[in-house]
């Protein structure tokens, strides 16, 4: 039986390429899987997320409504990072991760192909393959 993160990342494989092709200039920036049966994927777009977006996406996922409960919503201020991309666009800013067996909060200082290095508050630096990220998402740096 696959754990919740291997099922979120099964889902996030499959969903991304589907709905970046089929509604164009959506970014999926997360698929989380909430409970069970119910996940709930991130988007943007550079005109911004609204309900008519929202139902677009949904509507490409509609075959997922058979078995899951499907929530398409914007990142809101806390924007998940997920891939190379996401982190390239956060270099510089704070963010807080999780991998399998640590939490760590800091500034992203390079994001490579295969990883990211954040820099804690010390000064320490990490560096994170993205395959081990379970989660991880920007700190609003305005609260």
């Amino acid at each position: 039986m696959p754990t919740t993160f291997e099922k979120e990342r099964q889902l996030q494989e499959e969903i991304v390429p589907r709905v970046e092709s089929d509604v164009p200039g959506v970014d999926v920036l997360a698929v989380e899987l909430l409970t069970p049966t119910r996940f709930c994927v991130y988007v943007d777009h550079p005109a911004g997320v609204d309900h008519a977006l929202c139902k677009r996406v949904t509507d490409v996922l509609r075959d997922y409504l058979r078995e899951y409960s499907v929530e398409v919503s914007s990142p809101g201020t806390d924007r998940p990072l997920r891939r190379y991309e996401h982190f390239a666009r956060a270099v510089g800013r704070s963010v807080r991760l999780r991998t399998g067996g640590k939490k760590l909060k800091g500034e992203v200082v390079s994001a490579g192909e295969k990883s990211v290095t954040v820099a804690a508050s010390d000064g320490a630096k990490t560096e994170i393959p993205y395959v081990e990220i379970v989660r991880a998402n920007l700190i609003d740096e305005g609260v």
